[in-house]
């Protein structure tokens, strides 16, 4: 990050932290300023139609966690109708040194980087540097004359063929290109994508790209939904498409208009103190303070900038992003967006013969780098058409267009004994709604 950047983003810090503590000396929702109207200031649960009451058993039950040794600590955080009105947390930032969890403290994402890199891209797509259905080859070359695994021979040899059709930028941004991640299933394929260190943060986004390209598709394109690194393609794809760095242009574009100041792809040594400590638990050892990925450290700025799962984030800068996408594309008098395209990405997107996502999300579709509910029966939900992801340290969050509510939760542990952090704080804020718009 440029020192140019870094007094940008400052500037933006300190004027969103005096309209804050302005709401906060002055007691009430709505204040006057010169700078005109702003989005996101505080309100009460009775101001948007919810009970004060009802809405505290999320924080109770995320503090009931903490007691039963289940977590080391949570943050959560409810908007609606551009209004935060719960912003909590509860148990340890780090539980070897005695820090308390605190609003402001940063997170590793993971995954929920993915809806941040889909909105870079879209924005050049809104600036006609490409179509959805442009193959990937035609702004990659490394991408061309691709094969797909077909098989083993005999002799233990790979059989591949040719694809059916090149993958699309649409496959690419849907997980239905026919990449895999190498570390969440068994094949030759993830095989190779392990051996070629696909997730090694030491290489350049191009390097990494270039051994992709090497790599036969996992299957043929658009046939069927994979996890898989294409989101970091995608990153790549921004700076071959913008002619900047994907980090300067998700600071550029996203991150200082939108007022993130604590979002990036390591944590500065200033910020150092505020940063959680992870954990990885099993059934035989309970909140083990240990980075899920071996050999990790958010604390140095990466060479490889991943766009699938490299940044760091506070619970405020991922509410403003997220309220941003409710808002049709606009926060606080600025436009990343259009509304339309916002609909665009959450929209279903997957291919006929594509049914289901996996992933245990069961009554969802698929998106632009969001997962949607499209039955809520099936996915346990309460409004068609929420779009939402999570990250693998237990970060979560949902959009409820429907409700026009935004809900954010940031934990960092992994492992089997996590509790049902996400099925818990949804059952627990919904039933706190008294004017539900859906009805």
């Amino acid at each position: 990050m440029t020192n140019r950047n870094k007094s940008i983003r400052l500037s933006k810090g300190l004027m969103f932290l005096m309209m804050s503590l302005l709401v906060a000396c002055s007691g009430s929702t709505t204040i006057s300023l010169d700078i005109g109207a702003r989005d996101l200031l505080n309100g009460s649960p009775e101001s948007v139609g919810l009970d004060s009451d009802r809405l505290d058993r999320v924080t109770a039950a995320m503090q009931g966690f903490v007691d039963d040794g289940l977590l080391a600590g949570a943050v959560t955080m409810v908007a609606r109708d551009n209004k935060i009105i719960h912003f909590e947390s509860v148990g340890y930032r780090d539980i070897e040194a005695d820090a308390a969890m605190t609003n402001d403290t940063i997170f590793r994402i993971y995954s929920m980087s993915k809806p941040i890199t889909g909105v870079a891209l879209m924005m050049l797509y809104e600036e006609g540097l490409f179509k959805l259905s442009d193959p990937v080859e035609k702004h990659l070359p490394e991408f061309k004359d691709m094969q797909v695994y077909a098989g083993m021979d005999d002799d233990g040899n790979m059989i591949t063929e040719p694809p059916g059709h090149p993958m699309t930028v649409r496959e690419l941004m849907s997980h239905t290109g026919g990449m895999t991640y190498g570390i969440f299933a068994q094949s030759p394929v993830d095989n190779m994508y392990v051996e070629a260190g696909m997730l090694d943060t030491t290489i350049p986004l191009s390097e990494m790209v270039a051994r992709l390209g090497k790599i036969p598709l996992k299957h043929q394109p658009g046939s069927a939904w994979e996890y898989s690194v294409s989101v970091d393609v995608q990153g790549y794809l921004v700076e071959k498409l913008a002619g900047q760095s994907f980090g300067s242009f998700l600071e550029d574009r996203i991150f200082t208009p939108l007022g993130m100041v604590d979002t990036d792809f390591h944590v500065p040594a200033e910020k150092a103190d505020r940063f959680a400590q992870m954990y990885v638990n099993s059934p035989a050892s309970l909140l083990t303070p240990s980075e899920m990925f071996p050999g990790t450290d958010f604390l140095i700025d990466p060479i490889l900038e991943g766009g699938g799962g490299g940044l760091v984030s506070s619970t405020m800068d991922y509410m403003r992003f997220s309220q941003m996408l409710l808002n049709g594309g606009e926060l606080d008098g600025v436009r990343i967006l259009a509304p339309l395209t916002v609909d665009l990405m959450h929209r279903d997107q997957l291919p006929e013969a594509v049914k289901s996502i996996g992933l245990g999300n069961r009554g969802t579709t698929f998106g632009l780098d969001f997962a949607i509910i499209e039955d809520t029966v099936e996915a346990e939900g309460y409004s068609e058409g929420e779009y939402f992801w999570g990250g693998a340290a237990g970060t979560w969050f949902w959009i409820d267009p429907v409700e026009n509510l935004v809900f954010i939760g940031m934990i960092q542990q992994a492992g089997p004994m996590i509790p049902d952090v996400r099925g818990t704080s949804k059952r627990l804020l919904y039933q706190s709604i008294m004017d539900a718009y859906g009805i």
